[in-house]
């Protein structure tokens, strides 16, 4: 089966997106997309978007008064993704380089360029202090994308030789990232390690106090046999791919923020569901696209397109 077919983010056309508003996070996420173009041999796309049309609403009549307002906002986006070509270039001269500047909101546009990349690339914040200095560009574009977004943190990791490392838990989510932690993982030649920790939910922690628990290497077993299924089919896929499990009791979200230390790419799923922003993404890809060490992709599922 030719999976291109299927997926418009495998298509030879479908080119790495990266979105840049000026800032040093930005210009790493532009060193970071425009080393990965070049070595899969795919376009990159630079975009800003200006917000203008909002821009235009507010000023109302103002802006046709003063047309040269909105035009100064258009040339600020046109000076922003100059640079940013300019930076691609100089480091990556045979990649091919196209620029969008939109009147759309920053966060809408690059959501609407994911359906067709086939990474969507964005700056991640150099603090680690939490969701409130994020903004809300980040979290909507790492939430409600298509296909993969990488939040590039941690510039010293961007080029390290270590692994690809992925979480696994059983959901649909989960084997999207497996599925795209993988090719990764076989496309830069270094090793996958899967990721599973589980924890207790509370109501056993209470009963416990009645009945004798279980034990702990009975859990760990089971937990190693639902990881070594979650796997199965995708190293007869890639079985170039040397993967280590790591299967233990705890949380997830401390567990791969510590890989991130040595990893070169953390891979997460991503539900993308509800109604609050800061819910949409998640608790452990929440986490890490603010505290990683390292890049981290967040997979979403293929939606129906029915």
């Amino acid at each position: 089966m030719d999976l291109a077919a299927d997926n418009p983010h495998q298509l030879a056309s479908a080119p790495i997106v990266v979105g840049v508003d000026g800032s040093p996070a930005a210009a790493d996420a532009v060193r970071w997309a425009a080393g990965v173009a070049a070595e899969r041999g795919r376009e990159l796309l630079v975009a800003t978007g200006t917000n203008l049309d909002v821009t235009r609403a507010l000023l109302g009549s103002y802006s046709q008064l003063q047309p040269d307002v909105t035009e100064s906002i258009h040339q600020y986006g046109d000076e922003k993704v100059a640079a940013a070509s300019e930076l691609a270039r100089e480091l990556y001269p045979a990649v091919v380089v196209r620029t969008e500047v939109s009147s759309a909101h920053p966060a809408s546009l690059l959501i609407d360029l994911s359906a067709t990349a086939h990474l969507l690339v964005i700056g991640g914040p150099v603090d680690r202090t939490g969701a409130g200095r994020l903004g809300s560009i980040l979290l909507s574009v790492a939430s409600k994308s298509e296909g993969a977004v990488v939040v590039v943190r941690g510039a010293e990791r961007r080029w390290s030789d270590g692994p690809v490392v992925v979480g696994v838990d059983g959901s649909a989510t989960s084997a999207a990232a497996t599925a795209a932690a993988f090719e990764e993982a076989a496309l830069r030649g270094v090793p996958l390690v899967a990721v599973h920790a589980w924890q207790e939910p509370l109501f056993e922690s209470y009963a416990r106090l009645l009945q004798p628990p279980a034990d702990p290497q009975d859990i760990l077993r089971a937990e190693e046999e639902v990881l070594g299924e979650r796997l199965a089919g995708w190293q007869e896929r890639f079985p170039e791919v040397n993967v280590r499990r790591e299967v233990t009791l705890g949380d997830a979200r401390e567990l791969l923020a510590d890989w991130s230390e040595r990893a070169q790419l953390l891979v997460v799923g991503s539900r993308g569901r509800g109604a609050i922003v800061g819910g949409l993404l998640g608790s452990t890809s929440n986490t890490l696209v603010q505290r990683s060490h390292c890049p981290v992709m967040v997979v979403h599922e293929a939606r129906n397109r029915a």
